[in-house]
């Protein structure tokens, strides 16, 4: 039985009454409990007052959940602004090495291109029917069950995610402290500080408000963009001027052997590389039905042509040698275009390294709280803060491991196990997605691509997976060793449920420590029981 509240006990601040408010009555009429449930801030609170012979236990839940505010140009920036990073500023030598001739590199800068926006169209499309943050690791769970979800999920936590951050960081501290030391390479300590600093600052603008951190995307991206525009303008004015020689006869001397295109090929699909982090940001975008696959064909098309361009404009003013004997091509382009303005190339190639590094801190940040929700990683990961509503304690997880892996000293030997694990990735997520289409075939998919596509697709990444292997065999064993180590983690951690209780004592109260410290408490889609 139930009647309106008109309990003066139940009012605000200005005494008036509760708007969403009721009393719940017992037989005799007497009443035995109140709720009221409002939404203030992003917050969604629960109250609910219960009396008991004239006492009354007032009882508050908050649900907190992260904000849907991420529109589709800031998701355009986000996904730009994490694949244009150092690759076509530093290092566009990678195709040019192995196929040897500047018409079949640039024919494999566009091959390589198509292939990662139909690698994103996939991904576009589980997106669409599995509306939720986490990505690829969600894709193969649904698919495959919980220990490969497990599996994936630990490659991007040990792996890919701080592995990326870290070797960006120190590229970003190498080309800021470049003009500082011009004659001799940057001391050790001195890149190490710099790179942690500049993540310790990232990590804080994602820690304090994500729309300043996609606004900053935003600035970092556009500068990076015009950066570029820089570097084709000037290459098109050499064009225009008649310098086309490097044009004449471009196919000359090309390699087509199937080992230096398979190679070639693994150096372009590395350096577009992020076009898969949006999916970690499903539960966040505006519309994500709609926003998701737009943004990713956007983002795919502006980098492909961007990236093509850009290497005409290299080659319309460096020889193919000159290129190949260059560890930074943008530098030497710019030394012998505009030798008085050379300075800011190594600057502007630290803004597009920063880019990366606040898009993987935003993304990755997202997949482990959804990771830790499903109880796969430690419970105060999934938390949110309760003051800026943003997952501080996952970013502050990837932060101290990415300053452990900057300490290693072989931290581009580690950059190697990046391509592995992804390849592993790739192929399971295209074997989850044809999988879904027979375990699932009523789930609605507002995009449904031919079930060719993935086949296609997942052919290839098994391709580039055993190429892996075979031109990397001790990175790629270290991978596999460090993948295996999370075979036990998952049996004693997860599988293990009934732990002794002193156990189970001092996991919560380090748990709530954690929290306390952190001011933050469980998110809205916490699969765990508390």
């Amino acid at each position: 039985m139930e009647t309106e509240n008109k309990n003066p006990a139940l009012t605000d601040s200005n005494g008036e009454m509760m708007r969403n408010g009721r009393n719940e009555l017992n037989e005799k009429g007497d009443i035995v409990g109140t709720s009221r449930q409002s939404n203030i801030n992003g917050f969604t609170t629960i109250m609910n007052e219960q009396t008991n012979t004239g006492s009354k236990t007032l009882k508050i839940e908050t649900v907190v959940s992260l904000k849907k505010q991420i529109s589709l140009v800031q998701s355009v920036a986000i996904i730009v602004g994490i694949i244009i990073g150092s690759g076509i500023f530093v290092s566009p030598v990678g195709i040019l090495t192995n196929v040897k001739s500047v018409g079949m590199s640039c024919v494999m800068w566009t091959v390589c291109g198509v292939f990662s926006g139909l690698c994103a169209l996939c991904y576009a499309e589980l997106g669409a029917c599995i509306p939720q943050s986490g990505g690829e690791y969600i894709y193969i769970k649904r698919a495959f069950g919980d220990f490969p979800g497990f599996l994936c999920l630990w490659i991007n936590f040990i792996i890919i995610c701080p592995v990326g951050i870290a070797a960006s960081s120190l590229i970003f501290a190498t080309y800021v402290l470049k003009p500082v030391f011009p004659d001799c390479e940057p001391p050790a300590t001195a890149l190490r500080l710099l790179a942690a600093l500049v993540v310790t600052l990232l990590v804080s603008i994602n820690c304090i408000n994500v729309k300043w951190s996609t606004k900053f995307q935003v600035v970092i991206t556009t500068s990076k963009l015009g950066a570029l525009m820089m570097i084709i303008v000037i290459g098109f004015i050499y064009i225009g001027k008649g310098e086309i020689d490097n044009f004449n006869d471009s196919f000359a001397d090309s390699d087509f052997s199937a080992g230096s295109i398979a190679i070639a090929f693994y150096s372009g699909f590395w350096a577009f590389g992020g076009w898969s982090y949006l999916n970690f940001l499903t539960d966040e975008l505006i519309e994500p039905h709609k926003n998701l696959p737009r943004a990713i064909v956007i983002s795919i098309t502006i980098v492909t042509v961007v990236y093509l361009i850009a290497n005409i404009a290299y080659f319309a003013v460096l020889t193919p040698s000159e290129m190949l004997a260059s560890s930074a091509v943008a530098v030497t382009f710019s030394q012998l275009t505009i030798p008085a303005a050379s300075w800011i190339t190594p600057i502007l190639i630290a803004i597009s390294v920063m880019g990366s590094i606040n898009g993987n801190s935003l993304s990755m940040s997202r997949l482990f709280m959804t990771g830790a929700e499903y109880k796969h990683l430690p419970s105060f990961i999934s938390m949110i803060n309760i003051k800026y509503l943003t997952p501080a304690p996952s970013l502050l997880v990837i932060m101290v491991l990415t300053v452990i892996m900057q300490s290693f000293e072989e931290i581009f030997y580690l950059i190697e196990l990046m391509g592995f694990g992804f390849s592993m990735v790739l192929c399971c997520v295209f074997a989850g997605q044809i999988y879904l289409r027979y375990k699932e075939p009523d789930l609605h998919r507002p995009i449904k691509l031919p079930i060719g596509l993935p086949i296609f697709l997942l052919l290839v990444s098994v391709v580039i997976l055993v190429l892996t292997v075979y031109q990397k065999p001790s990175e790629s064993g270290l991978g596999l060793l460090l993948i295996a180590f999370g075979a036990p983690l998952y049996f004693v951690f997860i599988c293990w449920g009934n732990k002794p209780k002193p156990v189970q004592n001092l996991i919560l109260r380090c748990t709530y420590l954690i929290q306390k410290v952190m001011y933050a408490c469980p998110s809205e889609g916490d699969k765990r029981a508390f």
